[in-house]
């Protein structure tokens, strides 16, 4: 029984803790702008942003794990929104490539202010060895979720 009320508490946790995540980082994120954005559009940004350069659609694709046409439709959103912008490459007028605009950079920039605030928020006040165990935990946490996405 009591392995059971841990399992049932624990599965509440993770769901309740990746809610509460998303939702605080979509709040913290639109508080204060004129543009509003959804979960999944903060990630294409963050997409978008990480790293140097243009992205193309299929990179941004390959690199959420998503659909070319879900990709396409997403970038078109925010093109609208005006927090990207899109592109043909130079040296492929078939590839359409996508950057930030000031707007979007400054979506950008919350959103990792958002996820610093929460990492220290999270480990503020932990010992040394909480934090090696809450690393771990985490880890193979993920390592779990990724072998499932493999099958």
């Amino acid at each position: 029984m009591k392995k059971d009320l841990f399992r049932h508490e624990l599965n509440h946790l993770l769901v309740s803790t990746y809610q509460t995540i998303e939702k605080a980082e979509q709040k913290s994120i639109n508080k204060g702008s004129a543009v509003r954005v959804s979960i999944a559009e903060i990630h294409l940004i963050e997409a978008v942003g990480r790293g140097k350069g243009p992205k193309t659609i299929s990179a941004l694709a390959a690199r959420l794990g998503i659909t070319l046409a879900s990709v396409t439709v997403g970038v078109n959103k925010l093109v609208k929104k005006g927090l990207l912008q899109k592109k043909r490459s130079d040296k492929d007028g078939r590839v359409m490539c996508v950057t930030l605009t000031p707007a979007g950079r400054r979506i950008y920039r919350r959103h990792e202010e958002f996820h610093a605030y929460m990492v220290d928020s999270a480990i503020s006040g932990l010992t040394k060895e909480e934090k090696y165990v809450m690393l771990k935990g985490i880890q193979k946490l993920r390592e779990f979720f990724a072998a499932k996405l493999e099958v």
